[in-house]
């Protein structure tokens, strides 16, 4: 049985919507699984809910939140992929994404 990974809420609401998507692309490829819209909608969702709720339904995922970084973060170079294939990080991607991950180590949540 997998561990669910549970990060605590104040925490990550202060960390950017872009490093959490980033993290949470970065989280979907370490488990070896492609990463297409409907799944990183349901990764973000599930590790960062506060986040990726829609405000009045906080049981349910919004991905819209997504739509806007998403298209940021491929500006920046950081990932690429459109919502109608899979995403990826880019070279520069996957550097940040270990930066997120020893920066979610430096404030405990990982």
């Amino acid at each position: 049985m997998k561990k669910k990974i549970s990060f605590d809420e104040e925490l990550y609401v202060k960390i950017a919507i872009n490093d959490l998507i980033i993290f949470a692309i970065h989280s979907i490829k370490r488990k070896g699984r492609e990463c297409g819209f409907e799944g990183l909608v349901s990764e973000c969702f599930r590790l960062f809910p506060k986040t990726f709720a829609f405000s009045k339904h906080p049981k349910w995922p919004d991905s819209r939140k997504l739509d806007r970084p998403l298209r940021d973060l491929r500006k920046k170079g950081l990932v690429k992929g459109e919502p109608k294939t899979i995403f990826a990080l880019t070279v520069k991607g996957k550097k940040k994404s270990l930066e997120i991950v020893k920066v979610f180590r430096q404030i405990k949540l990982l």
